[in-house]
């Protein structure tokens, strides 16, 4: 199934790219549907083509989901971001990212998730629809802030 959010950031596709770039970016706007705790990185680290990450993911920051693992295979300001996700109660979260600049000072922003869980791949879209807009949301509070 696949969960499509699309909206428009008030601010330069640049400065959405190098937020993007973060880990501290993931951890504010998954909070508080999901948490990230990096297990093989440091807060120094920087999504790139070929990186992979595990974390310690909890939904809604208390239930444990295990490691979840990103694989970064596309990573770039003009083409948008591609990502392999996964965990053991999701086998596919192939998540891509794409960014459409408006003008100088608003942004398009989609995020596209492909997602497979066998017989929970329902309740598990439901779950991403609701994360996605909210995590929206939250790219609107901290690009606003800065």
């Amino acid at each position: 199934m696949i969960v499509q959010k699309t909206s428009v950031f008030p601010a330069s596709r640049k400065t959405i790219f190098e937020n993007l770039l973060k880990l501290e970016t993931l951890q504010y706007i998954a909070f508080p549907y999901a948490t990230f705790t990096p297990l093989d990185v440091d807060s120094s680290f920087k999504w790139g083509v070929g990186t992979a990450s595990s974390y310690k993911f909890k939904l809604f920051g208390f239930i444990p989901m295990g490691t979840h693992t990103i694989r970064i295979e596309r990573f770039d300001e003009k083409t948008g971001v591609s990502s392999k996700e996964g965990n053991k109660f999701v086998s596919v979260w192939n998540h891509e990212i794409f960014l459409e600049e408006i003008d100088e000072n608003n942004t398009e922003y989609t995020d596209r998730v492909t997602i497979k869980a066998g017989w929970k791949t329902f309740f598990v879209w439901l779950w991403a629809n609701a994360f996605y807009a909210h995590r929206q949301r939250k790219w609107k509070k901290l690009l606003i802030r800065k």
